[in-house]
């Protein structure tokens, strides 16, 4: 029977599907797979489910150059940490769960685009500390932000999800960032990364990682945002300069921040986290059990279709 490693545990419904198709075995750590268990999954396994943080790098492939795995079914949208490339050059399918997450990671976005803008997590902290002293006029002024306008970096299925409710729900003017332009059913205006900067009231980042976008938003781009704004990452910690965002943030070069992702992660400056003008989450963009439940069937998917001679729906 094939064996498949899954490199996290999931949700009981995953495991029993994968449990149908295979002899699987849970890794009982949540960290990233080492080195020797990276080797050890492309030699012992036929297929593999690996997640965020498995490192399957050039390095990694060129040290099982007769791999046994024949799969790569990751369990996420973001395939960063898989060298898709290496992989396919070694027989190796790689494939993703798109589509799965795309709601859940916009309401992410949303969530840090309030609490930046409205300042809740400085509020928060302040009750928590017992140092609210009641209200007043002019405590914790923060930006209202319907009928200011969103700029959204990379429109894919995420971004479009995100310009839809801030279009609908807020009244936002919608304008984005990216290779092509894009239709929608309300009005968008498509412009250059540094124009968007210059006009946006907040900025979402919602673009795949990789090499093409590994410090994306920089020194350059911050500083072209208006001192009012906000950036709001949804993305991958990397295509964010974080030492060039601490900067900013410190020297109140822009209002805020709300971060899901890190460019180190699960490691946060502690410059960062001292800051009161930054909201920042652990990585909560698909954390609702249907959504991870959603995301592990796919994967599941993606596995029984390549066990059974197809493409998987999901292949990249």
């Amino acid at each position: 029977m094939t064996r498949l490693l899954i490199t996290r545990h999931h949700p009981d419904a995953v495991l029993a599907a994968a449990r149908e198709i295979a002899e699987v075995t849970v890794r009982d750590s949540n960290d990233p797979l080492s080195s020797a268990e990276l080797h050890a999954a492309l030699t012992d396994y036929d297929a593999v489910l690996p997640t965020l943080g498995d490192m399957f790098s050039e390095e990694i492939f060129a040290a099982v150059p007769d791999p046994r795995a024949r799969i790569l079914a990751n369990f996420g949208v973001g395939y960063n940490h898989i060298d898709v490339e290496a992989a396919r050059h070694r027989g190796i399918t790689v494939t993703n769960t798109p589509g799965a997450v795309t709601d859940a990671t916009a309401d992410i976005a949303l969530t840090l685009m309030l609490m930046s803008a409205r300042r809740a997590s400085e509020g928060e902290r302040l009750l928590r500390a017992g140092k609210w002293q009641g209200w007043h006029p002019t405590q914790l002024l923060g930006l209202h932000v319907t009928g200011k306008t969103v700029g959204i970096i990379g429109m894919g299925r995420i971004g479009q999800a995100i310009a839809r409710r801030c279009h609908y729900g807020f009244g936002m003017k919608v304008i984005y960032a990216n290779r092509s332009e894009k239709r929608m059913e309300f009005p968008a205006e498509q412009m250059s990364q540094h124009e968007l900067a210059r006009h946006a009231d907040v900025v979402v980042v919602a673009v795949p990682g990789g090499r093409e976008t590994h410090h994306l938003i920089g020194a350059g781009f911050l500083g072209s945002m208006r001192p009012h704004a906000h950036l709001v990452n949804i993305s991958r910690g990397d295509v964010i300069d974080e030492s060039a965002l601490i900067d900013a943030l410190e020297q109140r070069r822009i209002a805020g921040a709300g971060l899901d992702v890190y460019e180190h992660e699960p490691n946060v400056p502690d410059r960062l986290r001292a800051l009161e003008n930054a909201t920042l989450l652990p990585h909560l963009g698909t954390a609702a059990l249907d959504v991870r439940q959603a995301m592990g069937l796919m994967a599941i998917d993606n596995l029984r279709a390549h066990l059974n001679g197809e493409t998987p729906p999901n292949a990249l």
